[in-house]
C-alpha cells in the first residue's frame, strides 16, 4: 500500500472520529441544557463526560467501526455501531464504580446513548446520500456537494466526477428488481453505468422517485425526457414479463436509437450462483416466445437410476442432453461420439460440476462400426439409448451422399439392432423438420431413419421406440447463428442465401428437454413434433443480430444474398397439422400419425440403398433415396410451389 493511500485512509478515519466526538458533545450539551446537573464541580462533570466518551470511542475502535467503508456499507454498518455503543454502556458502569465517577444528572441516562447513536447513524446516512447524489448538476446537487466536501474533502468530489464518464442508463421497471439494480450501480464507483431515471408502465408511479431517481412512464412522451437526461442505454429490470410485451418494448427502444440490455442471470449458467448480471439480449431471445413448459419432475423420475447411452454426445444437442440428464441422478451416462474434442470438453465440464457424484463415461466410436458399438453395448448394457449422432450439414451432405446414407441410415440401423440384441428398454431418436417432404439428402436420410424405427416398433421388438422431430436449433454447430456472429465480429458482411427464407427455431435446452420428455412418455412408435409457433425470417434475424451488437444494418454491416444452396428449401413446411395429430400432456408437444411399413418392405428399401452405395456414385444413391423415401422431392419443385402459395396468400391479404 502506498504512503499517500495510507494517509488518505487515516485522514478519513480521523475525520469520522472527530464528527462522532462533536455529535456526542452536542448530545450531552443538549441533555444538560434540558435537565441540568447536580455535580459539585465542573471538573467532576468533565471527567464523567470524558470517561463516557472514552468508553464509546474505545468500543467503536475495537469493534472496527472506523475501518468500515461507509459509502458502500449496508445494514451491517449500523448494526455494528449499535452493538459497540451498547457494549460501551455496559463497560461504563463497572468503570464508574471502580473509579468513583458519577452519572450525568438526567431523567434517563440511556437517552444520551440512544441520541448519540441516532446522531452517529444519521451522520453516516447523510454522508452516503451526499456521496451518491453530490455530483448531480442541479441545486440539490450543489448543496450535497458542499456537504460532501465538509465530510470528506475535495478528493472525494474528484472521484465522484468520474461518474460523468460513465454510460447513462434508464432502468426499465421501477419495482424491486429495478431498485436493486439502481442501488448496485449507484454504490459502485467502478461500474460502467450510472442510472439517471426509471421507466415504468404504472402511471401511478409517474412523477415519483425511487432511489432518488425520477420515474417516467412508458411511451413516446418519455423519449424527449430521456434525451434531455442524456440517456444512452435502456436496461430491462422486470420480472415475469410476457415475451410479447418484451418484444414490443425491445423493438420500441431499439427503434428510438437506444442500445438495450437486460438485468438477468448469466446465460451460460442460469442462476447457479443466484447472482444477476447485466448482459446483452441473448440470441435465444430473438424468438420472443415463451419457452417450452416441461414437467421436469416427472421426466427426472423416469431417468433416475438408469444407465443411459447418448450417441453424438459431443455435439450441440447431445452434450446438452447429457447436461440435462446429469441433473436427474442417473445411474450412469455414456456419451459416445466419433470426434473426441466435444466429448472431452463435456467430460471436463461435468467432472468439474459434479465430481464423483456423477458416473460419466466418454467413448469414442463410429456408430457404423458394429464391432465398436458391440463392445460398448457389451460393457455398459444401457437401458436407454438416445440417438443424436448424425451428419446434418445440408450442403455438405449434398456433395457426400454416400457418407450421409452410410452414417445416418445404416449407422442408425446398426444401433437399433444392437439395442434389440442387448435388451435396451428404449430407443429415442433425434429427428428434424427437414425430414418433412425432404428436398435434400440429409432430410431424406432422417426420414428413412424414422421409417426404420417405426417399422421396428411394429415388429414385436422388446424395445420401445420414439422419434422426436423439431426445427432449427439456435446456436448449434453448423447453424446460421454462429456464422452470423463470426461475420459480425469480422465487420461483415452477413451472407444469407435468400431474403425470403423462413425457418422454425428453438433453443438447445428446449430441444433437449423435448427429446427427454417425449422419450419418457413414449408408449411405442410415436413420432413427436413440437408446435414451434410462427416461423422467423432469416433476414429479420440477421437484422436483429446486427442491432443487438450495437450496430446499424447496411450502415455498419451489410447483408447480401448469395443464392440458394443445393437442397435448400425457401420455406420449411409446417410441422403441426391438427388433423393428423393428437395432443400430449404438454400443449406444445404432439404425436404425428405415422403408419409403419412391414419389415419385408423395409428390407427391400435397405437393399436398394446398399446396392446404390456399392455403385460408389452419389447420383445413383440420390436416385435410390427417392425410391425408398417417396416424399423426397427436388428443391426446385418444392420452392416453386411454395413461392406461388406465398404470393397467392399475400394477394389475398392485399385484396382484403
Amino acid at each position: 500500500m502506498s504512503v499517500d493511500l495510507m494517509e488518505k485512509k487515516l485522514k478519513i478515519r480521523w475525520q469520522l472520529m472527530f464528527y462522532d466526538i462533536v455529535i456526542y458533545l452536542c448530545v450531552v450539551a443538549f441533555m444538560i441544557s434540558l435537565y441540568g446537573t447536580r455535580m459539585k464541580s465542573t471538573s467532576e462533570l468533565l471527567i464523567t463526560i470524558a470517561a463516557t466518551l472514552f468508553c464509546l470511542l474505545l468500543c467503536r475502535v475495537v469493534g472496527k467501526v472506523y475501518s468500515m467503508i461507509i459509502r458502500y456499507g449496508g445494514v451491517h454498518v449500523y448494526m455494528r455501531l449499535f452493538v459497540t455503543d451498547i457494549t460501551a454502556l455496559l463497560f461504563y458502569f463497572p468503570l464508574k464504580y471502580l473509579c468513583g465517577l458519577h452519572n450525568l444528572e438526567s431523567q434517563n441516562w440511556l437517552l444520551i446513548i440512544m441520541l448519540n447513536l441516532l446522531g452517529a447513524v444519521g451522520m453516516r446516512l447523510m454522508y452516503r446520500y451526499c456521496y451518491r447524489f453530490g455530483v448531480r448538476k442541479n441545486k440539490r446537487g450543489e448543496v450535497l456537494r458542499w456537504l460532501l466536501v465538509l465530510f470528506a474533502g475535495e478528493t472525494v468530489i474528484k472521484e465522484r466526477r468520474n461518474e460523468n464518464k460513465r454510460i447513462r442508463v434508464a432502468v426499465l421497471g421501477a419495482g424491486r428488481l429495478g431498485a436493486v439494480l439502481a442501488d448496485e450501480l449507484l454504490s459502485n464507483d467502478s461500474a460502467a453505468y450510472v442510472p439517471v431515471c426509471f421507466i415504468d408502465q404504472d402511471e401511478n408511479k409517474e412523477g415519483r422517485e425511487v432511489m432518488g431517481l425520477p420515474v417516467l412512464t412508458e411511451g413516446e412522451e418519455a423519449l424527449d425526457e430521456l434525451k434531455e437526461m442524456g440517456v444512452q442505454e435502456i436496461i430491462f429490470a422486470i420480472t415475469n414479463i410476457v415475451n410479447t410485451k418484451k418484444e414490443a418494448l425491445f423493438t420500441f427502444y431499439r427503434n428510438a436509437g437506444y442500445k438495450v440490455k437486460i438485468y438477468d442471470f448469466s446465460v451460460a449458467d442460469i442462476a447457479k450462483s443466484g447472482k444477476r448480471m447485466l448482459r446483452e439480449f441473448d440470441i435465444d431471445e430473438l424468438l420472443f416466445r415463451q419457452p417450452i413448459a416441461v414437467n421436469n419432475e416427472f421426466v427426472a423420475d423416469y431417468y433416475k437410476g438408469k444407465v443411459i447411452l447418448v450417441t453424438g454426445g459431443g455435439g450441440s444437442i447431445g452434450s446438452e442432453l447429457c447436461r440435462q440428464l446429469a441433473k436427474m441422478q442417473p445411474k450412469q451416462i455414456v456419451a459416445l461420439d466419433i470426434y473426441e474434442n466435444g466429448v472431452y470438453d463435456l467430460q471436463q465440464e461435468l467432472r468439474l460440476r459434479y465430481g464423483d457424484e456423477l458416473d460419466f463415461k466418454a467413448e469414442i466410436a463410429n456408430i457404423c462400426c458394429e464391432r465398436s458399438m458391440r463392445r460398448i453395448m457389451e460393457e455398459y448394457h444401457p437401458q436407454i439409448v438416445v440417438h443424436a449422432a448424425a451428419h446434418k450439414h445440408v450442403p455438405l451432405m449434398e456433395k457426400n451422399c454416400i457418407e450421409a446414407v452410410e452414417n445416418n441410415v445404416f449407422g442408425t440401423l446398426n444401433v437399433i439392432k444392437l439395442c434389440e440384441e442387448y435388451g435396451a428398454q428404449r430407443f429415442m431418436m433425434v429427428s428434424t423438420d427437414k425430414a418433412v417432404n425432404p428436398t435434400n439428402i440429409m432430410g431424406a436420410t432422417k426420414r428413412m431413419c424414422e421409417i426404420i424405427a417405426r417399422a421396428h416398433s411394429a415388429s414385436g421388438s422388446s424395445v420401445v421406440f420414439s422419434d422426436t422431430r423439431f426445427g432449427n436449433v439456435l446456436g448449434s454447430a453448423g447453424s446460421v447463428i454462429p456464422l452470423f456472429k463470426r461475420q459480425i465480429a469480422n465487420g461483415g458482411p452477413i451472407t444469407l442465401t435468400d431474403k425470403r427464407i423462413i425457418r422454425y427455431f428453438m433453443t438447445i435446452p428446449e430441444a433437449s428437454q423435448l427429446v427427454l420428455h417425449s422419450g419418457a412418455i413414449a408408449k411405442n412408435g410415436e413420432l413427436f413434433v413440437l408446435d414451434m409457433g410462427q416461423p422467423i425470417k432469416i433476414y429479420d434475424m440477421a437484422v436483429n443480430m446486427i442491432k443487438l451488437s450495437g450496430l446499424e444494418p447496411f450502415r455498419d454491416i451489410d447483408i447480401i444474398e448469395t443464392g440458394l444452396r443445393p437442397g435448400e428449401k425457401l420455406y420449411e413446411e409446417l410441422l403441426v397439422k391438427s388433423e393428423t395429430l393428437r395432443k400430449t400432456d404438454n400443449d406444445l408437444i404432439f404425436i404425428e400419425k405415422d403408419e409403419p411399413i412391414s419389415m419385408e418392405d423395409l428390407q427391400e428399401r435397405l437393399e436398394i440403398l446398399r446396392e446404390a452405395i456399392r455403385s460408389n456414385n452419389d447420383e445413383t444413391v440420390r436416385a435410390a433415396m427417392r425410391r425408398v423415401v417417396p416424399t423426397y422431392k427436388t428443391p426446385e419443385e418444392v420452392n416453386c410451389k411454395a413461392a406461388e402459395a406465398v404470393e397467392m396468400q399475400n394477394a389475398k391479404v392485399v385484396v382484403k
